[in-house]
């Protein structure tokens, strides 16, 4: 059974900074990659960041500069560093992967951890 279990999420003031994990069982983030996606209130989800089985990494332009995604292989954990947070970053962050077999995508979800930028 495949889990995406997210934590990290916190309370914290605008210039401050959190670090998400995103941590995996039932696959290797090493084969599939790992994107963070997040969801603000009244808004669609919409991607954040991503590192690919092969390690590199794309940002939403929103972001770049100031999050950055990464990936520890040896204890199948992806995190996402954020830094200069902003209000608008205020959001439920989700991680996410993917794998095809037999020409089939099936997706995984983590259950999402909230980041509240505000004073």
């Amino acid at each position: 059974q495949v889990q995406l279990v997210e934590s990290g999420g916190d309370l914290v003031q605008p210039g401050g900074s959190l670090r998400l994990s995103c941590a995996a069982s039932g696959i290797m983030l090493s084969v599939t990659g790992l994107d963070w996606y997040r969801q603000a209130p009244g808004k669609q989800r919409e991607l954040v960041a991503t590192v690919t089985r092969a390690g590199s990494t794309d940002y939403a332009d929103s972001v770049k500069g100031r999050f950055t995604i990464s990936r520890n292989n040896a204890e199948n954990t992806a995190y996402l560093q954020m830094t200069s947070l902003k209000p608008e970053d205020t959001a439920v962050y989700y991680c996410h992967a993917s794998t095809i077999v037999l020409s089939r995508t099936f997706d995984y979800w983590g259950q999402g951890t909230q980041v509240t930028v505000s004073i």
